[in-house]
């Protein structure tokens, strides 16, 4: 697996050539300067641009890091990404069977761990029922990262977006 990440970055230089798009084993999209990011996969991450798009026009700084490569999982190179972040949410399609957040999260935080990144984490499951994810709820989530930077406490790492309430 280590030595497939090398060949994943040797295929996207040749299709860069070929096609001149170029890609990697993520994209960061508004991160030289986020303070708050939302990592996801994904047609969310269109979704999640937007969003960033119009809080930078209020002066937030918001970013997005869409995870392209999955496996192998581009541990180093993230934590890299998102040293510098004040607060990070990340977005599952479905909740993890360990009871302790989606897959992306449980590898965006081990990543961050064993790297020595230590920046507030969250982690929202979203599309349950398939449930569209709309520009609002992303909104949401970069407001609970901005209380999370406020307050600095984690009290719910672990929470839903767009369920329907009673």
């Amino acid at each position: 697996m280590k030595n497939a990440k090398k060949v994943i970055l040797e295929v996207a230089e040749e299709f860069e050539k070929v096609t001149g798009r170029k890609y990697s084993f993520f994209e960061e999209y508004r991160m030289e300067d986020a303070e708050y990011v939302v990592v996801c996969m994904n047609s969310t991450a269109g979704t999640a641009k937007f969003t960033a798009d119009r809080l930078r026009e209020k002066g937030i700084k918001a970013g997005v890091l869409k995870v392209r490569v999955f496996r192998p999982f581009p541990a180093e190179e993230i934590a890299k990404s998102l040293s510098k972040a004040k607060a990070i949410a990340v977005l599952d399609k479905a909740d993890g069977l360990n009871a302790a957040g989606g897959a992306l999260f449980t590898d965006i935080t081990s990543a961050m761990y064993t790297n020595n990144v230590t920046v507030p984490t969250i982690n929202y499951i979203y599309g349950i029922g398939g449930r569209d994810t709309k520009s609002d709820d992303i909104e949401k989530v970069f407001t609970d990262l901005q209380e999370l930077n406020t307050n600095g406490k984690v009290e719910n790492p672990y929470r839903y977006l767009g369920l329907r309430r009673e």
